[in-house]
């Protein structure tokens, strides 16, 4: 490919060189240099790729793309055959020569963007089962995975760099899939990884204060700033009208809008909604209004899965899908960690949840306080190398609305578990909360499980889908799935009380 070919959408000016010389490869890491390639040099928090250029010249990189003037470059004594682009900045170019090298895939299957402070995973898997219900072949990427076709790919990031995104987009194409539904974080929008996609459909959730601190956002106007950027950039903008920042997040949006919620504003409007509850299951039901008229019921808790849901029957709507294969589809959705119920008595009701942030916490706390539980449950822990308040916050949230909270440890990083865990308790302590401490995180499992009454709702938070525990920078395996069938096995051979347990 040319050069020129992948700087077709940018404005460059070419510092030393040519841009019609062939490149092989493109690539952001150094390490993934090979004879020929363009190096784009990415200033990163922690690394700065225009520290890289002497290293991937001596790998015969043809040319690099800078966000400096020549002046402030460290160039090999012998770089004359070097070329250097520069650009206004790096991360944008990426995402624009991303989109280039693997020929536009974006352009060439409808994608469906999600954004908000808490929903966008639960939402994402029940518009792909749905559509893929009635036909559709749907592309994922989100905070869980990437799926494309019968292939799941982990994920690193809920969105991933603009590279990953064009090449897994590419696949998706390739596979014949028609479209694809993606989480997109703030974080994303802020640092240009979805640059330059025509979303067909963007959707906005809701916001909270939250990613706000050291390497994520300055403030609350600046993460919410950031979440209206996918509203510049799409067809058509579904959100919830519900939210106090409906009205900022679209104040600048130049698509077009429709929305959801309880609201009789709402173009898609739940009524008559209600819990449901039998033994060893939570669920809610209600009736939607507006563009479509049918009974919805789902096998997920609280008001937040009408507002999942109500999302989900919007992007249906738009894609033409009957209501009947609506409601079957709504019926079965699951998604793991996201209020994910783990049978383990007849007597009490034991859930695993992503809620690692005060938002998500207290909206799932106050869901659950609505079935009206014996005792409300609340494990957790707080990750390391994140904001002190989120601690203090989770703690405070928990102290208030959980009838016993167990803090233990989540992924301290390279933090003492027991600092991060007293920090829990400063919030805590602001509450007449009762709470124990028990930093191991599977004994603090053991703990709920052994300790659990008749009508108890049990709740483990904060590590939901994610298998592992990152302490000082290694990623040790850990499923809590996992832990509690260790739990429930070590009790049986100890003759403990397990009767009741599946």
């Amino acid at each position: 490919m040319i050069l020129k070919q992948l700087l077709e959408r940018l404005t460059y000016d070419v510092l030393q060189g040519t841009d019609e010389l062939e490149v092989s490869t493109l690539a952001n890491d150094s390490r993934k240099v090979e004879a020929g390639s363009v190096f784009v040099c990415i200033s990163g928090a922690v690394v700065d790729g225009h520290d890289f250029i002497r290293d991937v010249a001596k790998k015969g990189a043809a040319a690099v793309v800078v966000e400096r003037g020549m002046d402030l470059l460290e160039l090999p004594e012998d770089a004359t055959g070097l070329t250097v682009i520069r650009v206004k900045d790096t991360r944008y170019a990426l995402a624009l020569m991303s989109a280039a090298y693997f020929d536009y895939p974006a352009e060439k299957i409808k994608v469906i963007g999600i954004t908000g402070t808490k929903g966008k995973t639960t939402t994402t898997y029940m518009i792909k089962s749905i559509l893929d219900d009635v036909g559709h072949k749907v592309g994922l990427i989100g905070t869980i995975e990437a799926i494309i076709g019968d292939e799941h790919i982990p994920a690193a990031n809920t969105t991933p760099e603009s590279f990953t995104i064009h090449k897994y987009l590419a696949r998706m194409v390739e596979a014949e899939c028609d479209c694809v539904v993606m989480e997109v974080s703030s974080q994303g929008l802020m640092l240009h990884r979805t640059a330059g996609i025509p979303f067909e459909i963007g959707i906005f959730t809701n916001l909270g204060k939250d990613h706000i601190g050291p390497n994520e956002h300055k403030d609350f106007e600046d993460y919410k700033w950031c979440k209206a950027m996918l509203f510049k950039q799409c067809k058509l903008g579904i959100a919830n009208i519900d939210d106090p920042n409906f009205g900022d997040i679209f104040s600048r949006a130049t698509c077009e809008v429709e929305t959801f919620g309880l609201s009789a504003k709402a173009d898609f409007r739940a009524v008559d909604t209600h819990l449901v509850s039998k033994p060893g299951y939570l669920g809610v039901a209600y009736h939607v209004t507006g563009k479509m008229d049918f009974d919805v019921e789902i096998d997920i808790p609280g008001t937040f899965s009408v507002y999942n849901s109500l999302t989900a029957i919007a992007v249906c709507h738009y894609f033409g899908v009957p209501a009947e294969n609506i409601k079957k589809a709504l019926k079965v959705a699951k998604v793991k960690g996201r209020v994910e119920m783990v049978k383990v008595s007849d007597e009490f009701t034991l859930m695993i949840d992503y809620a690692h942030n005060a938002m998500s916490l207290e909206s799932l706390l106050t869901t659950l306080r609505e079935y009206n539980p014996a005792r409300l449950v609340c494990l957790f822990g707080c990750g390391g190398d994140r904001s002190k308040d989120r601690r203090y916050e989770m703690g405070e949230v928990s102290g208030n609305l959980a009838d016993l909270t167990v803090i233990t440890s989540d992924n301290p990083r390279s933090e003492d578990p027991k600092a991060i865990i007293e920090d829990i308790e400063t919030g805590i302590g602001l509450t007449n909360g009762k709470f124990v401490e028990i930093c191991d995180r599977k004994e603090a499992i053991r703990y709920v499980i052994e300790h659990g009454q008749p009508g108890d709702v049990i709740v483990l938070a904060g590590k939901g889908h994610e298998d592992y525990q990152e302490i000082k920078g290694v990623k040790y395996p850990m499923d809590e799935r996992v832990l509690i069938q260790e739990v429930l096995e070590e009790l049986r051979e100890e003759g403990k009380s397990v009767s009741s347990h599946a």
